[in-house]
């Protein structure tokens, strides 16, 4: 039994009563015809659990966007309820308001729709449906929580799409549709088309001119159906903030710009997520379901203090890439990278493979290297340029063993990442 407001209303009246007329008699009398009332009401209030809650399914939403999530009340009981319902939600689903008012009349049903603002990427869950009903007077309640299953998938939020248009129009200049392309490493036969002053007469197709009775020429585009491997570095290293942000958040957003552009350029695009072991796949997928399968695969997945598996990373790459691919490895490049064996796998991978390893840098530790108001400042900065020092030399012998490095501020490393690959391609290098 839940004593409501007015119930508490009631027994100050009763107190007040006593202080006026001074009869202790009064105040037995008045409690024991509160609590009857009490009690009445309570017998008469319907009980919550009869009730019928149901969740619609939930489907998935990005960071930045908001969900909602409907509950479907039905009152199977011959009287009306009236009463308070509360979906509670984990705090990071951001579920306001939460509360809904109840006033369901016998053999009827209400749908009440909360409002999700997630904070978080991951699978967002439900905690407790919990249903008060009061009674008739409205002294007393009854309570009655139960769980109604329901998952909120919440995505990366892919800010770096608005690099995605600009990059595309390079791409479509790289394709052939909007400049000529001459015949080169890493291009393929596309068309046929007149010849137009100013071609390269090594194009001209003899055998088509024959047969047209005109010159016609060639032309050429980079190859498609290449194999891309993402590897996102999901260890100890991706948990370091970078800002207001993990680096993890800065790999993902690096993962989905290049599996967009990639895709669309008519790549595949495999990723791997791995630390200690494996944390996420995402492969078999062409064209747009590939986007949705590496964002439903990155969404859930946070940064473990674990020291990185780097033969294992070889061991997936060989077992993933059948032939000559470009490999991705998004991690931080840093002076432990020599002590886990990153040095010695990239080199490895790098004699099969185009291997890219990128890295965002941290900008506090740029910052500490201008600071020089204090004596104590020069002490910090000295450490930050010592840091910085090895960090380039770990660069430096990656490029020795024929890697491709790249490192860069957090919210540059997606564009970054897809200009590398541009590159590439348009070197023939994949």
């Amino acid at each position: 039994m839940i004593l409501t407001g007015r119930a508490v209303l009631l027994v100050a009246l009763g107190l007040a009563a006593l202080a006026l007329t001074g009869l202790p008699e009064y105040l037995l009398a008045w409690g024991v015809a509160c609590l009857a009332v009490f009690l009445v009401d309570w017998l008469l209030t319907p009980a919550p659990s009869r009730l019928v809650v149901q969740r619609a399914p939930l489907g998935s939403v990005r960071l930045s966007q908001q969900a909602r999530t409907r509950l479907t009340v039905t009152n199977p009981g011959r009287r009306t309820v009236r009463g308070m319902l509360r979906d509670a939600w984990q705090p990071s689903a951001g579920a306001r308001p939460n509360r809904h008012a109840l006033l369901l009349p016998p053999g009827e049903s209400v749908r009440l729709t909360t409002r999700l603002h997630p904070t978080r990427r991951g699978h967002r869950s439900t905690d407790w449906v919990t249903v008060r009903l009061t009674g008739p007077l409205r002294l007393t309640s009854r309570q009655f929580s139960a769980p109604v299953a329901g998952v909120l998938r919440v995505l990366p939020e892919f800010r770096s799409r608005r690099h995605l248009p600009s990059r595309l129009a390079r791409l479509r200049e790289m394709d052939g549709r909007a400049a000529v392309n001459v015949r080169g490493p890493g291009t393929e036969f596309d068309s046929l088309r007149e010849y137009v002053q100013g071609d390269d007469v090594r194009a001209i197709d003899w055998r088509a001119t024959a047969r047209r009775q005109e010159l016609v020429v060639r032309t050429w585009r980079p190859e498609r159906d290449r194999r891309i491997l993402v590897v996102v570095d999901t260890s100890r290293l991706a948990a370091a903030r970078l800002g207001g942000e993990p680096r993890l958040d800065a790999q993902i957003e690096a993962a989905l710009l290049l599996t967009a552009l990639a895709t669309s350029a008519g790549d595949r695009v495999d990723l791997v997520a791995v630390d200690a072991q494996v944390r996420a796949r995402a492969s078999e997928h062409k064209g747009p379901a590939a986007l949705s399968a590496v964002a439903e695969a990155l969404g859930p997945l946070d940064a473990r203090l674990v020291e990185p598996d780097w033969p294992l990373v070889a061991r997936l790459v060989r077992g993933t890439l059948s032939q000559r691919g470009l490999v991705v490895v998004l991690t931080a490049i840093e002076p432990a990278a020599l002590e886990s064996g990153l040095l010695d796998v990239v080199a490895a991978l790098a004699g099969t493979h185009q291997v890219l390893v990128a890295g965002a840098l941290d900008p506090g530790a740029t910052a500490l290297t201008r600071a020089r108001a204090e004596v104590a400042d020069l002490f910090t900065a000295a450490a930050a340029e010592q840091a910085g020092a090895e960090r380039a030399e770990v660069a430096r012998l990656l490029r020795t063993g024929g890697t491709r490095v790249l490192e860069c501020a957090p919210e540059e490393l997606a564009p970054g990442v897809a200009d590398a690959y541009l590159a590439l391609k348009a070197a023939g290098r994949l």
